[in-house]
């Protein structure tokens, strides 16, 4: 029995998968890499829904997701896909099903595929907890076949793809009351739909575990490879951060997701859920998609990995020591760069996250402000502020407190070990007899640009493997790529290792401006779940169910809620993605009917059919009562 979902963790090839035709696409096996989206319009809205689609089409969607709540939705699925063919597009459709059987049914028999959700599709979700016995387990799968079966005939007799889709945050309550809110959960939960389908002899399947946390995901994606392989499956693979958000907060979260499970060769077709217009997904899915064949094409001369030392399917930060305050049980340390700028002023640290107040003579400090600043050979000539800590070549240092000299594996013999110091390693190097004298060294592994994250991920197991706990900050330097590229690639390659429970800290450098860097490195941390410094929002991309104007919703409560570090917001469109979704926010917001929104604390519901007008101020009040509430001006 295998128990690893990748054959080599440092020089991985893509999983070989059977081929699923959707239409004229193939998903898996020896095909590319599918991009896709799903539109946002009223499906029965149909010239809005197809000018929509064709807008996502000319950008490079391939596949075409559009939501039928109903079986009129469904019905009228058939007039969108010819208009499409009138005007020259024959790119397959999918149908979006949740709550409603009978629509799939439908729209199998129009459409090049179904995805359904395996927690609602013959559940309904009431967050109750249930003992089962074995045989009170097997009725319910009984149930649940009873239910599945129609779909999987009418499938198959029609030759349409089904995509079993789980979500973490709509797993039905008998899954949750036997696997707990867990990756595990995810992936029974579409594999007692599987092999219902394989009892039939049906095999048109592509599967999905998302989540809006990226822990969770790629955990679950892991998991369910696993799964597959100890069980004789290869099915296709559909990747995608649910609920990522906007701007570059969803771009970066989707790159973590998406990107760390590309980079070890699984995923067959991805969508990168956006609240924005769905073609604007698709320039960011054609990044991650360009990179990972980049990649692939420039394999590594490395010996293969094939055995973890680490648990891929839970998280848990590599053991370290504590070494000034990095390491350990702090939060990842983000280090500023300054070795190319001459004669360092103190408006400079504005950038970094220190904004100093000449006629107050004080600093203000950010909750996104550098923990160490490196400044080269340079020499600084003004009190820094006690938050931050100076590194510096050890050629110059000024042995004043909060000031550690760097050095290379050149001029390591020079170090005092007696003193805190760091010492700079390519990730090609094997220094660990080294790192084994060095106490009271952090390291700082520096990544080649062209090479992901595979070789510092070899270079932390081998941590692992020898038992050095020196704190490691992971550098990275992106210089002959575009802003959107360097910002995808910063949040794989980084958050690939994060994942995995690697890195004390971030040192990213590029050629962009200093404020653009530093903040991109606290927001890979934050979605990366392992420092929090601002508000996460958790929002649906919107589609065909969405009750109000999503984007600009989420824009006004970002607007008046952005100060509130560490406090998790779901702006969701409809119920279907309401507390389930949202699963671990702290506070939601959910289109219920036309104009009504209810708020909700955790995933219990606690104000009902409030007007969209009143919705965002009580969603303030709300979040005063329990607490969490900051004034502006107190931050």
């Amino acid at each position: 029995m295998t128990d690893f979902y990748c054959e080599n963790l440092i020089n991985p090839i893509r999983w070989k998968t059977r081929c699923v035709k959707v239409g004229n696409v193939g998903v898996g096996g020896d095909n590319p890499i599918r991009i896709q989206s799903m539109t946002t319009t009223d499906t029965m809205n149909t010239k809005t829904t197809i000018e929509q689609s064709i807008r996502m089409i000319d950008r490079g969607c391939e596949i075409v997701r559009i939501t039928a709540p109903s079986i009129k939705e469904a019905k009228n699925l058939v007039n969108i896909k010819n208009g499409l063919l009138s005007k020259g597009y024959n790119t397959p459709l999918v149908a979006d099903i949740h709550f409603t059987p009978n629509a799939a049914i439908v729209a199998a028999d129009i459409v090049e595929k179904v995805r359904i959700n395996p927690g609602n599709y013959a559940d309904k979700k009431k967050f109750e907890y249930h003992e089962y016995t074995e045989k009170g387990y097997e009725e319910e799968l009984f149930r649940i076949r009873e239910r599945f079966l129609p779909l999987v005939k009418v499938c198959k007799e029609n030759g349409t793809a089904m995509r079993i889709g789980t979500n973490h945050g709509s797993l039905s309550d008998r899954i949750l009351s036997r696997y707990g809110d867990t990756p595990e959960g995810m992936v029974e939960s579409a594999m007692e739909f599987v092999r219902i389908a394989e009892e039939e002899s049906y095999h048109d399947i592509i599967l999905s575990m998302k989540a809006s946390n990226t822990h969770v995901m790629v955990q679950a994606y892991r998991l369910l490879v696993t799964k597959m392989k100890n069980e004789g499956m290869n099915y296709p693979l559909h990747l995608g951060v649910t609920e990522a958000g906007e701007a570059e907060d969803g771009r970066i979260k989707s790159s973590v997701g998406i990107g760390t499970l590309l980079e070890d060769g699984l995923g067959d077709t991805i969508r990168v859920s956006l609240t924005e217009p769905p073609e604007e997904e698709i320039p960011v899915a054609r990044i991650l998609v360009k990179r990972k064949a980049n990649l692939h094409q420039s394999k590594l001369e490395v010996k293969a990995i094939t055995t973890s030392t680490h648990d891929s399917f839970f998280y848990a930060r590599r053991s370290t020591s504590t070494i000034a305050n990095v390491g350990s049980e702090h939060v990842p340390r983000v280090i500023g760069d300054l070795s190319a700028h001459h004669g360092i002023k103190k408006e400079d640290l504005a950038e970094f996250g220190y904004l100093y107040a000449k006629v107050q003579d004080k600093w203000h400090i950010s909750e996104q402000a550098i923990d160490f600043l490196y400044i080269g050979s340079n020499s600084l000539n003004f009190e820094i502020p006690g938050t931050l800590q100076i590194i510096q070549n050890h050629s110059n240092h000024s042995n004043k407190d909060g000031y550690y000299p760097i050095y290379s594996l050149d001029n390591v013999s020079k170090i005092n070990n007696d003193k805190i110091s760091f010492l700079l390693c390519n990730d090609i190097d094997e220094p660990f007899d080294i790192i084994r004298e060095l106490k009271n060294c952090i390291i700082v592994l520096e990544g080649k640009e062209n090479a992901g994250f595979h070789l510092q991920r070899k270079f932390f197991m081998n941590l692992v493997h020898y038992g050095l706990k020196n704190p490691v900050i992971i550098k990275k330097t992106y210089e002959a790529i575009k802003k959107d590229e360097i910002l995808i690639y910063s949040s794989t390659d980084i958050g690939g290792l994060q994942i995995d429970g690697f890195g004390d800290g971030i040192w990213l450098t590029t050629y962009l401006e200093k404020g653009f860097t530093n903040e991109l490195s606290f927001n890979i941390l934050q979605a990366c779940r392992t420092r929090s410094t601002k508000t996460e929002y958790i929002s649906c991309p919107s589609c065909g169910r969405t009750l109000f104007d999503l984007q600009e919703t989420t824009s006004k409560i970002r607007e008046r809620t952005d100060h509130l570090k560490g406090i998790k917001i779901g702006i969701m469109g409809c119920i279907v993605n309401g507390p389930g979704e949202m699963a671990d926010a702290d506070y939601g917001y959910v289109g219920t009917g036309s104009g009504l929104i209810s708020l909700y604390k955790g995933q219990n519901v606690v104000k009902k059919n409030i007007e969209e007008k009143l919705a965002v101020d009580a969603l303030i009040q709300l979040i005063d009562q329990y607490g969490d509430w900051i004034e502006p001006n107190d931050v």
